[in-house]
């Protein structure tokens, strides 16, 4: 099982994004949080289809950080149903030492 993961999220902009992101990193709850303005995002909301701009945000973390990363997260968003997924990490296709860098971001 992966040690490590990829948390995926989409935000209204990246004022917001970015916020969030210094405050788990400040709680080690994450070693980075990558910022992507630009996404357009289409959806349903309440029996519409909805059409919005956002920036997507991947945070860097921990299998042990994730959970908590995520309730965290979905404390800090302005949405009611904030799309927040963790992805497992390929250990043997990664880079060691930046895995254990990111262990020591994250307190590990």
């Amino acid at each position: 099982m992966s040690e490590h993961r990829l948390i995926y999220s989409t935000w209204p902009d990246a004022e917001a994004a970015e916020a969030a992101a210094r405050t788990v990193i400040a709680e080690k709850l994450a070693g980075c949080a990558n910022i992507l303005p630009g996404a357009v995002s289409v959806f349903q909301w309440e029996g519409k289809t909805m059409r919005d701009p956002e920036c997507i945000m991947l945070f860097k973390t921990t299998a042990g950080s994730a959970e908590t990363l995520i309730r965290r997260l979905a404390d800090l968003h302005p949405y009611d149903v904030p799309a927040l997924s963790a992805i497992p990490l390929d250990e043997t296709a990664s880079h060691a030492p930046y895995l254990a860098w990111l262990d020591e971001s994250c307190g590990a």
